[in-house]
């Protein structure tokens, strides 16, 4: 690893203290801006990572388009800011649960196999936040009849160490569900 302070955009970073690491999209004063192996933008203090080596990993990472740090801002410049921790300035990571944003196409698909997709991917994500220790996820399910959200807080009922309760409506309306994950948090 390379302990250089000074990241750009493209940079391959790890976080010191956990398993993350991906590549820098914007840097903002002492923020950077990464989006993870696993596809989600997360924001670090500058002291928190280290370089690494990234000959391999561009090719990689191939896929990560890079923003810049104004176009960053204004997507979560709404969310506020509670103290200077990693926890807090991580953003919420965000699941859009509609089928359509899951698989190509519904086609030869029943309503219980999309719900199943659904609901599986809901799992999987929380699993993830949850060994990540992601202090925050937002699922995204529309308000449609309400069967995708009923599913998901029998879901969310199994685990201890999480609170959930409507997202923001000012920025998802009535169709999603904000969950808190403490870093205790597991399925019971």
């Amino acid at each position: 690893m390379i302990t250089n302070k000074v990241f750009k955009k493209g940079d391959k970073v790890a976080l010191k203290d956990d398993d993350i690491s991906g590549v820098v999209l914007a840097v903002m004063d002492k923020e950077v801006i990464v989006r993870t192996a696993d596809g989600f933008d997360m924001s670090f203090a500058n002291d928190l990572l280290v370089k690494e080596d990234t000959n391999s990993f561009l090719a990689e990472m191939s896929h990560v388009s890079i923003i810049d740090a104004k176009e960053w801002a204004a997507k979560y410049k709404s969310q506020p800011k509670l103290s200077k921790s990693r926890k807090q300035l991580t953003p919420p990571m965000e699941v859009d649960l509609h089928i359509q944003q899951l698989t190509h196409s519904i086609k030869g698909m029943t309503n219980h196999d999309m719900l199943t997709l659904q609901i599986n991917t809901a799992k999987n994500r929380l699993e993830f936040a949850i060994q990540k220790k992601i202090a925050h996820i937002i699922f995204i399910h529309g308000v449609g009849e309400g069967v995708l959200r009923e599913e998901l807080i029998f879901l969310l009922g199994h685990y201890s160490g999480i609170e959930f309760f409507d997202a923001p409506y000012a920025k998802y309306g009535m169709g999603a569900t904000q969950v808190s994950i403490s870093p205790n948090a597991k399925r019971h």
